[in-house]
C-alpha cells in the first residue's frame, strides 16, 4: 500500500467548492483502487487570509509545502486584494521555490460538449500545451521610478536563460516523441523580439538535431492563435514561453467549451519538489458561493495528479468517469447549458467512476 501526502490549498471563491469535489472525487478512486492512499492536509491560505493575516500564506508556508507528494490547488484572487498581491503571495511562490518549470494543460473537447468551433468535435480538438513557468515574462524583473509624476516609468523586464528555455523546449521534444504524430510546434514572436524570442528559436532548431524523428514547426504567436481557431486539428504539442503559454491556454480553454472544464499541472518533472495540480479558471466571485461552479477543471486536475505519482490507471478512471458524464449530458453545470449544482455533478462524477471500476 503506497500511502500519499496532498497538501490542499482551495484559495478564494469557487476554489473552494470545486476542489471540495476534487477531494471527494480522489478518496473515492483511491478506495476503488485499494492499492493506494491518500492523506489529505488543507490549509486555508489566499485573500480571506491575507485580508486577516497581511500576507497570502505564513512565512514559514513554502516550507511547510516541501513535505508534501504534490499540491491540489483550487484558485486565487478576490475583488478585495489587488491581483498582483494575491498571484505573486501565493501561486508563483509556489511555482518558482519547487521550480515548477512545466506547466501541462491539455486541450481536449469532451464528449457530448459542442464547442464554439461548430464544425470542429472532440476528433479535431485534442492537443497539449507546454508552458514554460518560472522565468520569462513572468520572472517579477522590474519597477517603477517617479511615482505620480509626469515622468513616472515603468519597466517589466523578461528573462530568458538558456536553461530554462532548452529544458522547456527538451520536455517538448520529449512528450512530441510519445505521441503518435511526434509533432512539436513552438510559439514565437522572433519579428519584434528580436533578443529573447530570437535566441528561444535558436535553441529550438538546435535541438532539432537531437529529435529528427519529431516533425517541427514554428509560429508567431498571432498567428498560433488563430491556427487555434481555424486548424486545432493540426495542432499535436505545443511549446510556448510563460506568458505566451498562458493567453493561448486560456484561448484553448474556450475551444473546449468552458473555462470549468481544462486542468493544469504545474510539473517540476525531476520531482525533486512537490508539482501543483489546478483548474485552469480562476475565483470567478461573481458565482462563488451559488453552488453552480463546474468542477470538472479540478476533478480533472485531481486525475492528472495521480498520474504524476504513478497511479495512472486510477487517474484515466476518473477521466473516462468525467467522459462518461458528459457524453450522456444530463448533470451539467450552468455554464455547459444544464442546471446541476457543483456538488451533484461532484456526485454524478463519483457514481460513474464507481461503475466503470465495476
Amino acid at each position: 500500500m503506497r500511502d500519499y501526502r496532498i497538501a490542499v490549498i482551495p484559495g478564494d471563491g469557487i476554489g473552494i467548492e470545486t476542489i471540495r469535489e476534487a477531494v471527494a472525487t480522489l478518496q473515492v478512486a483511491s478506495d476503488l483502487h485499494g492499492g493506494f492512499r491518500l492523506q489529505f492536509d488543507a490549509f486555508p491560505w489566499g485573500c480571506t487570509y491575507y485580508l486577516e493575516h497581511g500576507e497570502m500564506m505564513p512565512r514559514d508556508g513554502l516550507a511547510t509545502l516541501g513535505d508534501y507528494e504534490a499540491i491540489l490547488f483550487g484558485a486565487v484572487g478576490f475583488p478585495t486584494v489587488p491581483d498582483h498581491i494575491s498571484l505573486w503571495g501565493l501561486l508563483l511562490p509556489i511555482r518558482q521555490t519547487f521550480d515548477q518549470y512545466i506547466n501541462l494543460r491539455p486541450i481536449r473537447l469532451l464528449p457530448g460538449i459542442p464547442s464554439p468551433l461548430r464544425f470542429k468535435g472532440p476528433e479535431e480538438i485534442n492537443f497539449i500545451c507546454i508552458r514554460e513557468n518560472t522565468e520569462g515574462e513572468y520572472s517579477g524583473v522590474g519597477g517603477r521610478v517617479h511615482r505620480g509624476t509626469p515622468e513616472e516609468v515603468a519597466i517589466q523586464t523578461a528573462v530568458f536563460t538558456r536553461a530554462g528555455v532548452e529544458r522547456v523546449l527538451r520536455y517538448g521534444f520529449e512528450l512530441a516523441r510519445k505521441r503518435p504524430r511526434h509533432e512539436l510546434v513552438s510559439a514565437t514572436k522572433s519579428n519584434a523580439w528580436q533578443y529573447a524570442m530570437v535566441f528561444w528559436d535558436e535553441v529550438f532548431r538546435d535541438l532539432q538535431r537531437e529529435y529528427p524523428d519529431v516533425h517541427c514547426r514554428q509560429y508567431h504567436v498571432d498567428a498560433l492563435a488563430a491556427r487555434f481557431i481555424t486548424a486545432p486539428e493540426s495542432l499535436d504539442v505545443v511549446v510556448a514561453s510563460n506568458l505566451f503559454g498562458d493567453i493561448l491556454t486560456d484561448l484553448g480553454g474556450a475551444l473546449q467549451g468552458s473555462l470549468g472544464i481544462p486542468p493544469s499541472g504545474n510539473i517540476n518533472p525531476e520531482r525533486r519538489y512537490p508539482s501543483l495540480f489546478e483548474p485552469v479558471h480562476g475565483s470567478a466571485p461573481d458565482i462563488a458561493g451559488k453552488g453552480i461552479a463546474n468542477p470538472i477543471a479540478a476533478i480533472w486536475a485531481g486525475a492528472m495528479m495521480l498520474e504524476h505519482l504513478g497511479q495512472e490507471e486510477a487517474g484515466q478512471l476518473i477521466i473516462r468517469a468525467i467522459e462518461a458524464l458528459t457524453r450522456e449530458g444530463r448533470a451539467l453545470t450552468p455554464d455547459l447549458g444544464g442546471r446541476a449544482t457543483t456538488q451533484e455533478v461532484g456526485e454524478a462524477i463519483r457514481a460513474h467512476l464507481r461503475a466503470l471500476a465495476g
